[in-house]
């Protein structure tokens, strides 16, 4: 695959809807049909076929299942790669399983590491034990899951990668922590940080309003701020501009060494 100095970027912030996989694929297959023949990479939210829910016996698909199908017919259609989360079933257990497709097909897989307590997650799903460095393009990205933000250590820019994605359902109640968290891992792993959260009200009651964004290595946003609707985004990326601000400022040089047990 070659490299990139620029890539371009989609966010897609969407109000979905409850257990309804087949609606909301077709929905994203519409906002994807949309975006510009430029975009290389489209990131779409956490349970983007279901919303956040528990029902995983009901909607879990298999790992070959049909929503995988539908990311690769995408992908291959944009010539762009896609991400996002599904709730899959293996070996009798299930995940809250993000997919990084590319656009010949092929995929990586990474199961969210920090299942939500809060939501009883914990109780339903399996969580992972392993960290996902994707090489697209030239670029390292390491694509992380909603409650994984609250956790740096898990972040941690220790392979040098050049973008951090989370996908999420983050809701209204504590978007503060949303704003501030992903502008913060920006920062500290000196990372290009997008997060693609969703809008509107799901099947449990809560309300969420978005918030999706794009923040540079020191914390600037690229994108509209606290954006509370439906919409999509296409940002450029710039290689160029990541590495003169680490060259400058060397603040992952200076990183404390540790590792965990």
């Amino acid at each position: 695959m070659s490299k990139s100095q620029n890539l371009n970027l989609a966010i897609i912030q969407a109000n979905l809807k409850w257990e309804d996989a087949t609606a909301n694929r077709s929905f994203f297959s519409k906002q994807i049909d949309a975006l510009s023949d430029a975009v290389e990479l489209i990131v779409l939210p956490e349970m983007f076929t279901t919303g956040f829910s528990m029902n995983a016996e009901s909607l879990a698909e298999a790992i070959e299942g049909e929503t995988l199908q539908w990311m690769k017919e995408q992908a291959k259609l944009k010539n762009a790669a896609i991400t996002g989360s599904v709730i899959i079933t293996e070996n009798g257990a299930f995940y809250n399983r993000l997919f990084f497709v590319f656009p010949d097909g092929s995929h990586q897989k990474y199961d969210k590491r920090h299942t939500f307590t809060l939501a009883k997650e914990d109780e339903t799903y399996t969580a992972g034990t392993e960290r996902l460095i994707v090489n697209y393009k030239g670029w390292k990205i390491c694509p992380l899951i909603c409650y994984d933000l609250r956790f740096p250590v898990w972040a941690r820019n220790t392979e040098d990668y050049d973008l951090l994605i989370y996908v999420a359902n983050w809701p209204k109640k504590r978007i503060f922590a949303w704003d501030a968290l992903l502008k913060a891992r920006a920062i500290e792993n000196m990372s290009f940080c997008v997060g693609v959260n969703r809008v509107g009200e799901d099947g449990d009651g809560y309300s969420y309003n978005g918030h999706s964004a794009i923040y540079d290595c020191l914390g600037e946003i690229l994108t509209e701020e606290n954006a509370e609707t439906e919409f999509s985004k296409e940002v450029m990326l710039k290689k160029a501009y990541l590495q003169n601000k680490r060259n400058q400022f060397k603040f992952l040089q200076d990183r404390d060494q540790f590792r965990l047990i």
